[in-house]
């Protein structure tokens, strides 16, 4: 009981029988369950070894059984078992196995993706990498969910569930994918939900296998409460039985994978179930500085939903510290370097390299803040991913853009200038850059990254206008090289996901805009009303942000992504009210109006990418662009250049031009809406392109 605080001490000291801890970030909870495990064995309630304790990640259980050894309860050798759901799964399946099947073998199938290729193939669906993946996390999703492969589109439909292809084509590609698991008779494979599947049913068709079981463990312990799947739940259920000596402990407004089938309503509804239930919450915060805490609850205050009802009110227990910062950048760019150049200050006042964090919504942000770091050879290590021009998706994409460079046929003005941008986007096409961001998780991160490469090339040449492909090569090759493997001692860069239950001194999150944070679908488009609950989700990761910090907080945004780009984006709707007056960035605090995504004025679907967006249409769409019109710019764009001897780009695109004579703009302010054509540009080449349309339009 030594170092308890007084709600620890409740939870360690409750009687046996149901349990609920609700702990807060940081309030000592794996403390806290592994002293009431050590009371209960030293008390003589329960032995070691029929306490069960399971988690949801290795890390969690190796830390948990670290505690109990050195609390002097032993945990191998058939004492305590602190396992993950899987591993206590697997182990009690192969002891089960023979009573339960009888002769027929099975083996475990760690790696799916060429059963469900074999699956999707079998129905039509596509076999590319991303499209596999996605399936296979659908299937993943749909087990842990207890659907079946005949109620899977109905669930959906239900759910209004974002699906990686037609519901019918993934329900076909599952039952697929689960015939092909049966089809040898000597040996059954199993994936890693079959294990928490087949273990239930053990233990729900077997009286003697249930007896067996119930007789060794009688006392259960569940972390991390709010994030178990209807499986893990009815896993649990198979292990309880009838009996009540439970202990969950849980935070439901950490919740934040929803999209793999977790749920926080097995924590919210453990008291309906458990009426006599003791329940704790813990609420002192030892991780964080007051007033990283204040900001905390700041966040998760605005929360709204059943969720938001369990808030727990944070309160700092270590000593002052530094106010959290905001800071507001022109573009990713200069975000990145500003990120970089506090990350060395810190460094130099004494902050150790591996007790920072630079935390991002998807790893496509990464890129930025590894070359910022390297610029100032600042160590870093990418955590739950590899560096940006070290994954795989990127690797192709960087190959397909240096064989395309080597075609003979290449067009000389796709070698340089915009036409380079264009070649790149072309390239990167068949790669997986869409128009529109594609649906499933991993398509969506691949297309992220493409969409980045093509934003980095285009930063490239506003800061090298003369750059051409092999400049281009060149820099990326240099780039990549330039990313030293990751070392012990460097800057974590990591996804909010991947820093769930991790912490550092300082603390970064950067790229807080709309549509980052939250995230574009969670927010839906012109034609669709934003999902309120993924959106809640997105603020639960803010907070999950916030909450990794101890000591220094900074949140950042960047009103444009390339340096000189338009400056369109509005930092997070979720930082309206949390940003202090007397912030600099404090000047836009009021909250903007919805800015409509721009559609095509063809077909009106909403458009995306440089090229459609400048030019007003889908690429697809069909032109009604004004060749003689068109041919005339051509001519006055060319007299210009040699006039002010530039490259004729330099005064306008091709694809500005070629947007003129679409849109044909008869005053100044119709010119400026086209993407590419700023005040400068109006006030130099504005008179003459205006007339030109005129006269063309007399005629």
């Amino acid at each position: 009981m030594e170092g308890l605080d007084p709600e620890q001490s409740a939870a360690v000291l409750a009687p046996r029988g149901p349990v609920c801890v609700l702990a807060g970030a940081g309030t000592g909870k794996t403390r806290t369950i592994t002293r009431r495990i050590a009371h209960l064995v030293s008390g003589g309630h329960v032995k070691p070894s029929q306490v069960l304790a399971v988690t949801f990640t290795a890390r969690a259980a190796g830390e948990m059984r670290e505690r109990l050894r050195l609390l002097g309860i032993a945990n191998d050798g058939g004492q305590v078992q602190a396992r993950t759901f899987h591993a206590a799964a697997m182990r009690q399946l192969k002891y089960f196995w023979p009573q339960v099947v009888g002769t027929t073998d099975w083996r475990l199938l760690d790696r799916k993706f060429g059963v469900v290729g074999q699956a999707a193939s079998a129905v039509g669906a596509s076999t590319s990498t991303d499209s596999i993946r996605d399936l296979a996390g659908e299937i993943e999703w749909a087990k842990a969910s207890l659907v079946a492969p005949q109620d899977y589109a109905a669930t959906v439909a239900r759910l209004h569930r974002d699906t990686p292809t037609d519901a019918d084509r993934v329900a076909a590609v599952y039952e697929g994918y689960e015939q092909l698991k049966n089809r040898d008779p000597d040996a059954v494979l199993l994936d890693f939900d079959d294990l928490l599947l087949h273990t239930a049913a053990a233990l729900e068709t077997s009286p003697a296998v249930a007896q067996e079981f119930r007789e060794r463990y009688r006392c259960f312990v569940v972390d991390e409460y709010q994030d178990v799947t209807p499986l893990q739940q009815r896993v649990l259920d198979a292990w309880v039985g009838e009996r009540d000596d439970l202990t969950v402990v849980g935070d439901a407004n950490q919740t934040i994978y929803s999209f793999t089938g977790a749920t926080p309503k097995y924590l919210l509804d453990f008291s309906r179930r458990f009426p006599e239930a003791t329940v704790v919450r813990l609420e002192r915060d030892y991780r964080s500085t007051p007033q990283v805490v204040e900001l905390a609850n700041q966040v998760i205050g605005a929360a709204r939903g059943r969720i938001a009802g369990t808030r727990l009110q944070l309160v700092g227990q270590r000593p002052a510290g530094p106010a959290p910062t905001f800071v507001e950048y022109d573009d990713e760019v200069s975000e990145a370097a500003g990120v970089a150049r506090t990350v060395q200050r810190l460094i130099r006042e004494g902050v150790r390299p591996s007790e920072i964090a630079v935390l991002y919504r998807i790893n496509a942000q990464s890129e930025a803040h590894e070359q910022a770091l390297t610029d100032l050879e600042i160590p870093y290590q990418v955590r739950g991913g590899e560096s940006f021009f070290q994954r795989s998706d990127v690797r192709a994409a960087v190959t397909a853009i240096r064989s395309g460079a080597t075609r003979d046929d290449l067009p000389e003005d796709a070698r340089r200038g915009p036409g380079m941008v264009r070649f790149v986007e072309a390239v990167l096409a068949p790669q997986g850059l869409t128009a529109t961001e594609p649906t499933g998780a991993q398509a969506r991160e691949k297309w992220a990254a493409l969409r980045a490469l093509v934003a980095l090339t285009t930063d490239l040449l506003e800061q090298v206008p003369d750059l051409d492909l092999d400049g281009l090569l060149t820099e990326l090759r240099t780039r990549a090289e330039a990313r030293h493997p990751p070392t012990v001692e460097g800057v974590t860069l990591a996804s909010l996901h991947a820093a769930k239950g991790l912490e550092w001194d300082a603390v970064f999150l950067v790229g807080l805009v709309d549509g980052t944070l939250p995230i574009s679908h969670a927010l839906g488009d012109s034609s669709s009303a934003p999902d309120e609950a993924a959106v809640e989700e997105e603020r639960r990761l803010l907070y999950v942000g916030v909450t990794r910090a101890r000591v220094h907080l900074e949140l950042s945004w960047a009103l444009a992504r390339n340096e000189g780009g338009r400056k369109s984006r509005r930092r997070s709707r979720f930082l309206v009210d949390l940003v202090p007056e007397s912030s600099p960035a404090s000047r836009i605090a009021a909250p903007a109006p919805t800015r409509k995504r721009p559609v095509c004025r063809v077909c009106g679907s909403p458009v995306i990418g440089t090229v459609a967006t400048m030019l007003g249409r889908c690429e697809k769409c069909p032109s009604d662009v004004d060749v003689p019109l068109l041919e005339a710019l051509r001519e006055w764009r060319s007299a210009t250049s040699k006039t002010l001897k530039v490259p004729a780009y330099v005064v306008f695109s091709d694809n500005t031009l070629t947007a003129i004579a679409e849109q044909r703009p008869r005053d100044d302010r119709s010119l400026v809406a086209i993407p590419g054509i700023g005040a400068k540009k109006l006030e130099r080449f504005g008179a003459d392109v205006l007339a030109i349309v005129g006269e063309r339009a007399t005629r």
